[in-house]
């Protein structure tokens, strides 16, 4: 009862196997899935996977790294995709200050516009974060998003600000990144925060976890964060699964 939080099944590197990629996600137990839409192009495939498969979800929102591209016309229509009954969450949403081709300032509107949405229509938010901590955690607070509540998407922080997250009503989601060697904070941060509180995803098809690293990821590899969890929290790997599966469908409202 694995549920991936975080899924790029609307990429084009799942063009050519993406049955057999859903095959091997069920093998591995994984039931649920959200499908990530960013833009016009990945929003739509989103909606047509979820339609097409029952055990698929979507999110539909607008990347920061695009922010400069959206339009009122873009936000209107993401406002109309929202009442869609497979439409789970807004996002992902947020700032990145790491590529430079939309404006800090741009980025920050365009995030407000959206987390402003999110509250009209009573949706959850799917953040993304890129060397953009502290600008993410005051416009969060500004706009009141503790309203509606979210994940902090494949999260790679602080145990600080995960702290104030969860106080704002959101939930951690690890990816990959938990797995490797090296990730001294993602770690740390998996160990200390109580269960209730964590997502696992995958983000495919980026950041494999260990053993898969550099390769294509993809959902099955799910567990093997959920195992990693379980390894840091000293619990068993199904309290991790049932847990994560249980707030995932709680943040999401699926019954």
């Amino acid at each position: 009862m694995l549920f991936d939080t975080h899924v790029h099944l609307n990429a084009d590197q799942f063009n050519d196997d993406l049955e057999e990629v859903l095959e091997r996600a069920k093998q591995q137990g994984v039931q649920n899935m959200v499908v990530v839409g960013f833009d016009r192009p990945t929003i739509k495939k989103a909606i047509e996977l979820a339609e097409k498969y029952p055990h698929l979800y979507a999110s539909v929102g607008w990347h920061p790294v695009d922010a400069i591209d959206m339009t009122d016309e873009d936000l209107h229509w993401i406002e109309e995709l929202s009442s869609h009954p497979k439409v789970v969450a807004i996002g992902e949403m947020g700032l990145d200050y790491y590529w430079d081709k939309s404006p800090k300032e741009t980025q920050k509107e365009v995030f407000r516009k959206q987390i402003q949405l999110a509250r009209r229509v009573k949706l959850p938010i799917i953040i993304h974060n890129r060397e953009a901590t502290q600008d993410i955690v005051d416009i969060l607070k500004e706009e009141n998003a503790a309203e509606v509540g979210g994940i902090m998407h494949c999260y790679s922080g602080s145990l600080e600000v995960a702290k104030e997250c969860i106080d704002m009503n959101f939930y951690i989601s690890f990816g990959g990144p938990v797995t490797f060697k090296n990730a001294k904070k993602p770690k740390e941060v998996a160990k200390e925060l109580p269960l209730d509180k964590l997502l696992i995803e995958t983000d495919c098809p980026f950041l494999a976890p260990h053993p898969h690293r550099g390769k294509r990821n993809e959902p099955s590899f799910v567990s093997l964060i959920a195992k990693e969890i379980a390894e840091l929290k000293g619990i068993t790997y199904e309290e991790v699964v049932l847990k994560t599966y249980d707030n995932a469908r709680q943040l999401f409202n699926i019954k």
